[in-house]
């Protein structure tokens, strides 16, 4: 027979059972919050009118998220109206996990491009491209070199006089008649004058042995443009110098009409590139080429798009999305997907890996070409983001710059003009 069980047992396995599941509870409670502590961010994005969302069953100890901001439509000098509150992120709304920054921010809208537009720029100084030998009757001797002028400095003064033209350096070195001068370059962000001593080459003219640039063009993608303020953004990356790869200092430029004349399709370790040509009307003035794009103001741009929403970088998913290009026949539509998302990449260029998917874009490109960049992604009817770059060995895919990022660049411009103004 059976062991009939006494109350006494009865509840010491009552007991036993309870302190098990007490320490499975804990456990679980435990590992949620060692997992919240390292999973969770420090800072928490979030658009006015939403809640902070976190993954079940974390919360946010936070009263005033709802601030009730009305919708952005425009770029307006105090659009980067941005309210911080401390939080505390807990477990169940019990158990105290962390501390978070809640950042709330309003909704901006923005007309989104996909159309070509010309670029003229001109630098702020000249650009040494590279360094020369000078033949002279002693031999060839390069005074650029020995006084440690690199291909990349901007030259922005000679003899304290302003450069603005290559055509200024062969004047005033010529003029020099072999005296020293000096010369302010700008390298790495820093000012340093550099003496060095122009020699007489055998044609008898007075040269340091330097190739000089001042000017680039070039096409290009609108990325978006504001009704509101006239402000507009493209190419999602800056325009280079293309002996040496640096950002061309802006002194002054013009966005122009352009078009696309044909496209040369890209393939396995060379990438395509757009055919276009300028129209020759003005649009509008270049403000900045910057990091993330060139920026400018234009009274109209040629934007036949309502205005969409620019999405918080927290709100881009890996997933189907669509940019928007001009390969020939007009700013189209093409499928494209997120594949993956580079939140902490080492350059805020390269935030999103996209793929091609769209058959009639790959037949007539072969997927992303030179040209394409700055055209606008599109996902869940905001804009996320713009092209970027494209892979070398793969033109079916590329990088994409988040359209946040971009919107902070427009953020910092106006906050320039405005302390230039005041």
């Amino acid at each position: 027979m059976p062991e009939r069980q006494t109350d006494g047992d009865k509840m010491q396995n009552l007991f036993k059972s309870l302190v098990v599941f007490g320490f499975v509870c804990c456990t679980i409670v435990f590992g949620i919050i060692g997992h919240g502590k390292y999973a969770l961010p420090d800072d928490i994005f979030v658009v006015s009118g939403s809640a902070p969302l976190l993954p079940s069953p974390y919360t946010v100890d936070i009263k005033e998220v709802n601030c009730g901001f009305e919708k952005q439509t425009g770029l307006s000098a105090d659009a980067k109206n941005k309210t911080r509150y401390e939080a505390d992120i807990k477990v169940l709304n019990v158990f105290p996990i962390k501390s978070s920054t809640v950042t709330v921010t309003k909704r901006t809208y923005v007309v989104p491009g996909g159309d070509v537009f010309g670029i003229r720029l001109y630098t702020k100084g000249v650009i040494i491209a590279r360094l020369d030998s000078v033949t002279t009757a002693q031999g060839n001797i390069s005074p650029a070199k020995a006084a440690g002028l690199k291909s990349g400095d901007t030259i922005l003064s000679i003899n304290g006089t302003q450069i603005s033209r290559r055509s200024q350096v062969s004047e005033m070195i010529e003029k020099s008649m072999g005296e020293k001068v000096v010369l302010k370059i700008l390298r790495g962000g820093k000012e340093t004058d550099l003496t060095m001593t122009p020699a007489k080459s055998t044609d008898g003219k007075y040269k340091l042995g330097i190739w000089v640039r001042d000017s680039s063009a070039g096409i290009g993608t609108l990325t978006f443009y504001d009704n509101y303020t006239g402000i507009f953004a493209g190419l999602g990356h800056a325009v280079c110098d293309v002996d040496t790869g640096e950002i061309l200092p802006l002194s002054k430029g013009e966005a122009l009409t352009a078009r696309v004349n044909g496209c040369y399709k890209g393939s396995h370790g060379k990438p395509g590139e757009l055919c276009g040509a300028f129209e020759g009307d003005v649009l509008g003035s270049l403000t900045l080429n910057g990091e993330t794009g060139i920026y400018g103001e234009a009274k109209s741009f040629p934007c036949k798009s309502e205005p969409v929403p620019i999405a918080l970088s927290n709100e881009v998913k890996p997933g189907k999305a669509q940019i928007i290009s001009n390969v020939g026949n007009g700013p189209q539509y093409y499928d494209i997907i997120i594949t993956r998302l580079c939140q902490n990449a080492d350059t805020g260029l390269k935030n999103m890996v996209i793929k091609v998917t769209d058959k009639e874009l790959i037949s007539l490109t072969g997927g992303i070409v030179q040209g394409m960049s700055g055209s606008p992604i599109i996902q869940n009817n905001m804009l996320v983001g713009a092209v970027t770059h494209v892979y070398v060995n793969d033109p079916l895919q590329g990088y994409g710059i988040f359209a946040e990022n971009m919107l902070e660049t427009v953020y910092d411009i106006q906050k320039d003009l405005r302390e230039k103004a005041s």
